[in-house]
């Protein structure tokens, strides 16, 4: 399937034929039911997750391939070339009205979804909780057990094919307005306090040791992050710059299901 949806992707005057639509449908069918994933998670923690490109030309061209309908649900109206997701019963996942989440997103079961946003080609791993007002973008890959807080952004990506997805590793506990975007890569049981910002490019700075140690667009594993800042010059004078802050590691006597708040508190942190 590969080389035929690479086949796809250069010559497009092939979309009007019906066997290569229904290749692209059963890419995405796929995608839908977690057969495939966007990017594929590694065997061991240190090494790298691998992004198949190729899925993520199979969406684009889905895009491509589909023509706008309306679709009517209870009360709600909507417009859109991707359908929504259905068979929520049988794939033992809650939805709360009026949670949306497009088909060609995976929902494993255990998943709960307050009233939220899953994009196409998202997967979202068992019991994780997206809460209220949570957008998980485009091809983000979330864990099993996390918790994405009220408000929490979680960045899409498409476009290029090549571009890694955002990563929150299972266990993790995303605080209330946090954003993390760009291909940024949450660590397993990492804690996010609210109103944190990560970026691809984002300094996340740990200041737990005798002198800091700096990341760029990755939290490691069991880290306890808040908003901070640094001083940057410009020609313009000094400046504050927006910067993310290791206060801690979650400890072993953490309960996974730990409160933010707690897992603060354990680090000195008021709240």
């Amino acid at each position: 399937m590969t080389e035929k949806i690479e086949i796809l992707w250069n010559d497009r005057s092939l979309l009007t034929h019906q066997d290569s639509i229904q290749t692209i449908k059963d890419v995405i069918n796929q995608l839908d039911k977690g057969e495939l994933r966007v990017a594929t998670p590694p065997a061991n923690e240190a090494d790298e997750w691998v992004v198949n490109e190729w899925v993520k030309k199979a969406i684009l061209l889905y895009f491509i391939s589909q023509q706008m309908k309306p679709e009517q649900v209870g009360i709600f109206s909507f417009h859109d070339k991707i359908p929504l997701k259905t068979n929520f019963a049988e794939s033992n996942v809650r939805v709360v009205p009026p949670a949306v989440a497009r088909h060609g997103s995976y929902l494993a079961p255990g998943v709960i979804l307050m009233p939220s946003y899953v994009n196409i080609g998202a997967y979202v791993g068992e019991r994780t909780m997206v809460d209220t007002w949570a957008t998980v973008g485009s091809c983000a890959q979330i864990g099993k057990d996390v918790h994405l807080s009220g408000g929490v952004g979680i960045g899409g990506v498409l476009e290029p094919a090549q571009a890694a997805p955002v990563i929150i590793g299972d266990g993790a506990f995303v605080g209330s307005r946090c954003i993390v975007v760009e291909g940024a890569r949450i660590g397993k049981r990492a804690v996010l306090g609210a109103g944190v910002t990560i970026t691809g490019s984002s300094k996340i700075i740990d200041v737990t040791g005798s002198s800091p140690v700096e990341y760029k667009g990755f939290v490691p594993a069991n880290s306890v992050v808040i908003p901070g800042s640094y001083t940057k010059e410009f020609p313009a004078g000094s400046y504050q710059v927006p910067c993310a802050i290791i206060i801690g590691q979650r400890k072993e006597s953490t309960d996974l299901k730990t409160s933010l708040n707690d897992a603060l508190r354990e680090n000195n942190v008021t709240v």
